[in-house]
């Protein structure tokens, strides 16, 4: 059974961190191309940053150079590091895996996400 389990969300003040990760079992977790997504209360759900099986990475520009997105594949985990966070990073992150980047929104496995919630 392929489960991905997001944690480390919660309530952290506008400039602070967290680091997001999310544990994958049921899949070769090293051969797939992983991502973030976030949806915020009202909006559409949106890409956040994803990193190929080979390591390669892209960013959504509201997010670049604020997040990084890594993976570690003797843990089977990936991370979502989020610095200098502000009141509209507030959403709820999703984390997903496919067979390639293009197929991730369509046809990823997703987690059950994890509420991160930035105050003033």
């Amino acid at each position: 059974q392929v489960q991905l389990v997001e944690s480390g969300g919660g309530l952290v003040q506008a400039g602070g961190s967290l680091r997001l990760s999310c544990a994958v079992s049921g899949i070769i977790f090293r051969t797939r191309a992983m991502g973030w997504y976030r949806q915020a209360a009202g909006k559409q759900r949106e890409l956040v940053a994803t990193v190929s099986n080979a390591g390669s990475t892209n960013y959504a520009d509201s997010v670049k150079g604020r997040f990084t997105i890594s993976r570690d594949n003797a843990k089977n985990t990936l991370y979502l590091q989020m610095n200098s966070l502000k009141s509209e990073d507030t959403a709820v992150y999703y984390c997903a895996a496919s067979y390639s980047v293009a197929t991730l929104t369509d046809r990823g496995y997703w987690g059950q996400g994890t509420q991160v919630t930035v105050s003033s």
